[in-house]
C-alpha cells in the first residue's frame, strides 16, 4: 500500500473519530474527552498531509518555509487564545474562528478556479458555493464579533435601502454562481461572486440585533461546516466532507434549539433582529424606583443560611465579573450545611450556546446541580431562595405576555420561588431593551454590587450563621 492510500485510510480514521468526538461532547462529564479526541484526530490529519506532500514533492523550500510559519503562528495565536482569553469574551472568538474557518475554505476555491484550467463542473460547482457559504461567514462572522466587542453597536443597524439590498445580493450571487460554472475560466465571475458574497455578510448580520447572538453565532457555524464540506468537494477529499458536514449539522440543530428557546423563527431573526445591547450601568442602586426592595448581603445570608432548598439562576452579569469560583464557593458552602442546591441554566443565557455550562466547569460546579429550563422550572414552587445573578431577559416574567420584544419567550420560573434575591448592578436593561418586572415583584429583593464583590459577601456572611 503506497502513502497516498494509506494517508486516506488515516483520514477516514480521523473522521470517524471527529464523530465519536461529537457524540461525547453531549455530556458535560465527557465533553473533554470529546474535545481531546477531536483535537487528537485533527493533529494525526495534519500530520498525515505533511508525510503526503513530503511524499510526492510537490512544495519547494520557498513552500515548505511558508506552510512552517503559518503553522507556527496559527499555533501560537490558539494557544494565546486558549490560556488567555476570558470567558467573557469567549463568543466573540468563536466568531473570530467561524470567520477563519468560512474564509480559509472559501481561498481553496478560489485557489483552485485560478489554477485550474477549464476545470469544470467538478470543480466550479462546489467551488461556487463555497465562495458564497465561506465569503458570507467570514465577513458576517467579522461584524458579529464586532457586535459582541462593543466596536459595532449592539443595537441593529438599518440604513435606507438595506432591505432591498439583502433582496438583491443573494439574487446576484445565485446569478454569479450560475456564470462561475458556465464559464470557470472567468476572473470577473469569480472575484464578482467574492465581492457579492463578502458584501451579502456584511449587511446579513447588521441588522440583528444584540439580542439575538446566540442564534447568530450558532448558524454562522452551521455556515463554517457547510464551506468546509464544499471545499472537501473541491479537493476530493471524503474526511473533510464529513467534518465539514458535522460541523454543518450539529450547528443547524443547535440553531433551531436555540431559536425556539428565544420563541423566535429562523427567518423572523434573519430579516431583523431585536434588542439593543446592554444598558449603560448606573451606580449601584441609585435612581432606583421607589417600589424596588434594596437588601443588604446580611439580608441575603440568613435567607440563604435557614433555606432548605436554593436555586442559582446565573446570566452574562456572572462571567462579565468573573465571579463563577465565588458562586461555586458559595453553593459548595450551603450544600456542606445540607442544603438542597441547584442551577437553573437557560438555553440563551450568555452570549452563546453553553455559555453558562462552561462557566460552571470551570469552577468545578457538579454536574449533577445542573438543570435545564425544562427540568428546575417545575422545582421553583419549591425553592426557598432563587438567587438571580445577572440573568435578565430570561428571568422576566413579561415573556408571558403579549405585545412585548420577548412575548412568548420560554423564561425561567423564578418569579415562582417563594423568595427572589437578584445580583445587580444597577437597575439597567438587558439585550431586549426591556424593563423586568421580577425587579418590582414584592417578593424579590434587590441586591445591588458587582456579582464577584456580591457573592464574596455573601459567602462570609453565611458562613458566620453556619459556623
Amino acid at each position: 500500500m503506497n502513502v497516498s492510500d494509506t494517508v486516506h485510510y488515516v483520514f477516514l480514521a480521523a473522521a470517524a473519530c471527529f464523530v465519536i468526538g461529537l457524540h461525547l461532547m453531549n455530556h458535560p462529564r465527557t465533553a473533554r474527552r470529546g474535545n481531546t479526541l477531536s483535537a487528537g484526530a485533527m493533529t494525526v490529519a495534519i500530520a498525515a498531509t505533511v508525510w503526503l506532500v513530503a511524499d510526492e514533492g510537490t512544495i519547494s523550500r520557498t513552500g515548505w518555509f511558508v506552510l512552517a510559519s503559518g503553522g507556527l503562528v496559527g499555533a501560537a495565536l490558539g494557544l494565546y487564545a486558549a490560556r488567555e482569553v476570558r470567558m467573557t469574551a469567549m463568543p466573540q472568538l468563536v466568531s473570530l474562528f467561524n470567520a477563519v474557518g468560512g474564509g480559509a475554505a472559501a481561498l481553496i476555491a478560489v485557489n483552485d478556479l485560478l489554477r485550474i484550467e477549464n476545470a469544470g463542473a467538478r470543480v466550479s460547482l462546489p467551488g461556487a458555493l463555497d465562495i458564497v457559504i465561506g465569503a458570507v461567514t467570514f465577513s458576517g462572522s467579522l461584524v458579529a464579533a464586532g457586535k459582541l466587542q462593543g466596536l459595532v453597536s449592539g443595537a441593529p443597524v438599518v440604513f435606507p435601502g438595506a432591505r432591498s439590498l439583502n433582496v438583491l445580493l443573494p439574487v446576484s450571487s445565485v446569478a454569479g454562481s450560475v456564470w462561475l460554472v458556465l464559464a470557470p475560466d472567468s476572473r470577473t465571475a469569480l472575484y464578482g461572486l467574492v465581492a457579492v458574497a463578502l458584501l451579502f455578510g456584511v449587511t446579513l448580520v447588521l441588522p440583528i440585533g444584540g439580542a439575538d447572538m446566540p442564534v447568530v453565532i450558532a448558524l454562522l457555524n452551521a455556515f463554517t461546516g457547510s464551506a468546509v464540506a464544499m471545499a472537501g468537494f473541491v479537493l476530493n477529499e471524503t474526511a473533510l466532507i464529513v467534518a465539514g458536514m458535522l460541523v454543518s449539522s450539529s450547528g443547524g440543530i443547535l440553531t433551531k434549539l436555540m431559536a425556539d428557546a428565544m420563541n423566535r423563527s429562523i427567518a423572523g431573526i434573519m430579516v431583523g433582529g431585536f434588542g439593543t445591547g446592554d444598558s449603560a450601568p448606573a451606580a449601584a442602586g441609585s435612581g432606583a424606583p421607589a417600589r424596588v426592595r434594596p437588601v443588604s448581603a446580611d439580608d441575603v445570608a440568613v435567607q440563604l443560611a435557614y433555606a432548605s432548598k436554593v436555586v442559582f439562576v446565573p446570566g452574562y452579569g456572572l462571567a462579565a465579573a468573573q465571579a463563577q469560583h465565588e458562586l461555586g464557593d458559595l453553593a459548595k458552602l450551603l450544600t456542606d450545611h445540607g442544603i438542597d442546591v441547584s442551577y437553573a441554566v437557560h438555553p440563551v443565557a450568555g452570549r452563546m450556546p453553553g455559555h453558562m455550562n462552561v462557566l460552571l466547569a470551570e469552577a468545578n460546579v457538579p454536574y449533577t446541580q445542573l438543570k435545564e429550563m425544562d427540568e428546575i422550572n417545575p422545582e421553583f414552587p419549591q425553592a426557598d431562595v432563587a438567587l438571580v445573578i445577572g440573568a435578565n431577559d430570561v428571568t422576566n416574567p413579561i415573556a408571558r405576555r403579549p405585545g412585548n420584544a420577548i412575548s412568548g419567550m420560554p423564561i425561567l420560573d423564578v418569579d415562582k420561588a417563594r423568595s427572589v434575591v437578584v445580583i445587580k448592578r444597577s437597575m439597567g436593561h438587558g439585550y431586549a431593551g426591556v424593563d423586568n418586572e421580577l425587579y418590582t415583584d414584592p417578593k424579590t429583593g434587590m441586591f445591588f454590587t458587582d456579582a464577584k464583590k456580591g457573592l464574596s459577601e455573601l459567602k462570609a456572611a453565611v458562613t458566620e450563621f453556619v459556623g
